[in-house]
């Protein structure tokens, strides 16, 4: 019997803290006005104190537990994406699992910068097809304030905090689930978009945000035909995008090579900002939650980060 992958579960959390492009206006060079005309931002979440990485994924995990009606201790793994873990180790994962009182199963961390989610929802899938897991927490989770330089508009300005998750199971019905991923990385780009290691003083993230943002219109443009094509699928038979939310600009190319109606683009960079391996399932907690995003719909997932890594999922709801 070939398995399917099921997303059963979906959570998020967000940190109580909100900031607006006004009150970033007060502190650093910019305005409102140039930070919405270049992204789409208009304000984001930032962690307080006792708000990390594994208090987040954690909150976000027992929402999406909660939505499936699943226990934690059913669960066969967790995998979590991230960029800036709490600690260099034990993964993050390991601390998520303890935290819901997990004592079974397996978990360890996945680094693909702002494509992270999709990698480890593609890792949780080849775990299901091969048996070896029928339940598994796939959680992004992030802290970009903790890792920007406050000081340099042109980077501050793009990043959230926060932390998504989904919870995917096996299935028999093939009428659903996870129909393909495809991803991808180009280590020679590397230099365009990274943060030191946890060796050095202080972590600084580095962008050269004109060359990511090129990368990005012809690579998620190319892994969106990879997914179709794999799929014998068109354009016309997407219900919904839920993308990577880096910037508006790129959300709006990609929903214009669909030729899809930015209503049927689930959009939260606006409030969200960029929140890396976490902006996939934060918006499609909020898509599922809202009534948007229903049972049996077609979902396009795709996401581009450092590495440069790039990747997709065709999902049906």
């Amino acid at each position: 019997m070939s398995l399917r992958a099921r997303l059963t579960g979906f959570g998020s959390y967000l940190p109580k803290r909100v900031v607006t492009n006004a009150e970033l206006a007060e502190r650093i060079d910019t305005s409102d006005e140039w930070i919405r005309t270049r992204t789409g931002i208009a304000q984001r979440h930032i962690a307080g104190e006792g708000e990390t990485a594994v208090s987040m994924a954690s909150a976000a995990a027992q929402a999406a537990l909660a939505y499936a009606g699943v226990s934690a201790e059913s669960v066969d793994a967790v995998i979590v994406a991230t960029a800036t873990p709490d600690q260099g180790f034990p993964a993050t994962a390991v601390r998520v699992q303890a935290a819901l009182g997990m004592n079974r199963g397996f978990a360890f961390d996945m680094t693909a910068a702002c494509s992270g989610f999709v990698f480890a929802l593609s890792t949780a899938e080849a775990f299901i097809r091969s048996n070896q897991a029928k339940k598994v927490l796939v959680i992004g989770t992030e802290i970009y304030s903790r890792i920007v330089n406050w000081e340099d508009r042109t980077t501050c300005v793009l990043f959230g905090d926060g932390a998504g998750a989904v919870l995917v199971e096996a299935s028999d019905d093939t009428d659903a689930g996870i129909l393909s991923t495809h991803l991808h990385s180009d280590g020679a780009h590397g230099d365009l978009l990274y943060v030191d290691g946890p060796t050095t003083e202080k972590p600084v993230l580095h962008m050269q945000g004109r060359d990511v943002f090129r990368h990005a219109v012809a690579k998620l443009s190319a892994v969106v035909d990879e997914a179709l094509t794999a799929n014998g699928l068109a354009a016309e038979d997407i219900a919904w995008l839920v993308p990577h939310q880096a910037n508006l600009r790129i959300i709006e190319g990609m929903a214009k090579k669909l030729d899809l109606p930015l209503d049927r683009v689930v959009v939260t960079v606006d409030r969200h900002a960029n929140t890396s391996a976490a902006s996939i399932p934060l918006a499609l907690d909020e898509a599922v939650r809202d009534g948007r995003i229903k049972k049996g719909d077609l979902v396009l997932l795709e996401a581009l980060g450092g590495g440069l890594t790039w990747g997709s999922a065709l999902v049906r709801l």
